[in-house]
């Protein structure tokens, strides 16, 4: 069944945020991911939205999903994203 990875997060630096963007492509590629949302703007609809920014990544699978975001090929970029973002990210599946 797919899996998505939802992040919401505001960004801190941007310039750094850039070779975030740039770092993550392949790491997402190598584990069968895709990008569904890659920022974009948002129109809240109901409730709140804390945050500034929407990322949707679909992977084949959940395990794929978890073995992506603890893999050595994203280690690098989610140390950057960590130290220049505040956010959530979470793990859905569905259709």
């Amino acid at each position: 069944m797919t899996a998505y990875i939802i992040f919401q997060e505001s960004i801190f630096d941007q310039s750094a945020f850039e070779e975030y963007k740039k770092l993550s492509p392949k790491s997402i590629d190598a584990f069968g991911g895709r990008f569904i949302v890659r920022g974009g703007k948002i129109d809240v609809l109901e409730g709140a939205m804390p945050h500034e920014r929407v990322v949707i990544i679909a992977f084949p699978t959940a395990d794929a999903a978890r073995a992506w975001h603890s893999s050595d090929d994203y280690a690098a970029a989610k140390s950057l994203r960590q130290r220049i973002s505040d956010g959530d990210a979470i793990l859905v599946e569905g259709i």
